[in-house]
């Protein structure tokens, strides 16, 4: 009997996962996550059709119950039903942990999922599918804004970053938008699972999809797909700026480190001090961060690029859970509250 023709929004996302399967390290293994949503379904349709083609290529899934809802656990079995029904067997069904308290709602519900996903890839040693589209991207550039953080943030979501692969956002084939997605549902009969938190506008990634996007495409009269292409050749713009800025800081952090008798390790502020800004407060931030600095902001990464450029005998800067100061050439770092002694170690002599 002959195979059915693929439909074009079908062929399209498996010539996305085809191209991706030419991005992993052999011997080739991939965990999808899944929702159950029409994004992860036709993530996990393109899969099966892939490595229908290939014995050498691995698959599974698996489905996160965040537990915030009402039938959370049903939900999820029932995506974990839908998935097998697509031609997976190797399906989980993992409970997620509550997240950071201070990261907000959908922050907190990243976080967590995306430990469970990243716990899941290691134990396979497999590469993390997510079905992330165009229009996501879009949304997350104008997030990225929202919250002023800089390229890095505007940069969005990589295709490929680390395990997690995006074969949807594009690369060596063409990005799928949602409404591939949603088509490629239609042409394989496959009834995708509608999560009401993402019709909620008080979340604000739905805000932003809702009432931010469409208000903006009105402004700029441009259809929506125009502006959703926009937004997204400015994330691959901003993340190449931003790649080449992290490996200059890179090369930079390693020139200024310390390693100090006690506590974490020193900066140099010689080497910091002529450096570009943008070098010099991304080498600050990363170390305040491996120093124990939950999340430092704009404010305190100043506070402490003054004790480089515009050192006058300040004592110490505090940082949220560090104590940073001056001691001749050398910055230290300790946890808030530490006394003087703690204070990285010894003075230099002079």
């Amino acid at each position: 009997m002959a195979r059915r023709a693929l439909g074009p929004a079908t062929l399209r996302a498996v010539q996305a996962l085809a191209a991706a399967a030419r991005d992993t390290a052999a011997p080739p293994r991939w965990l999808l996550g899944c929702s159950g949503g029409p994004d992860s379904l036709a993530l996990a349709a393109a899969a099966v059709r892939v490595a229908a083609g290939r014995d050498d290529l691995r698959v599974g899934a698996v489905v996160v119950d965040h537990g915030l809802q009402p039938g959370s656990a049903d939900a999820a079995a029932r995506a974990a039903d839908a998935v097998r029904a697509i031609g997976l067997t190797d399906v989980v069904v993992r409970a997620a942990g509550p997240g950071p308290a201070d990261a907000g709602p959908e922050g907190a519900a990243r976080t967590a999922r995306y430990a469970v996903l990243e716990e899941e890839a290691a134990a396979r040693e497999a590469d993390l599918l997510l079905g992330h589209t165009l229009d996501d991207q879009a949304e997350t550039v104008l997030l990225g804004l929202l919250r002023g953080s800089g390229p890095r943030s505007l940069a969005a979501m990589a295709p490929r970053a680390g395990r997690r692969l995006r074969p949807f956002l594009g690369g060596d084939a063409p990005g799928l938008r949602r409404a591939d997605t949603e088509a490629v549902c239609a042409e394989l009969g496959l009834d995708p699972w509608r999560d009401p938190h993402n019709a909620d506008p008080r979340f604000r990634r739905v805000a932003v999809r809702e009432r931010l996007l469409p208000a903006l495409a009105a402004l700029a009269d441009a259809p929506p797909d125009a502006l959703t292409d926009a937004l997204v050749r400015t994330a691959a713009l901003a993340r190449d700026d931003a790649d080449l800025l992290d490996e200059l800081a890179d090369g930079l952090a390693r020139e200024c480190r310390t390693t100090e008798p006690t506590g974490p390790a020193g900066l140099r502020c010689a080497p910091l001090g002529p450096a570009p800004r943008a070098l010099r407060t991304r080498v600050l931030r990363r170390w305040l961060v491996e120093a124990g600095a939950p999340e430092p902001a704009l404010v305190h990464v100043r506070a402490v690029e003054a004790l480089v450029t515009d050192w006058r005998g300040q004592r110490f800067v505090e940082v949220p859970g560090l104590r940073v100061r001056r001691a001749g050439d050398r910055l230290l770092a300790v946890p808030a509250g530490a006394g003087p002694s703690g204070v990285g170690g010894p003075e230099p002599v002079s």
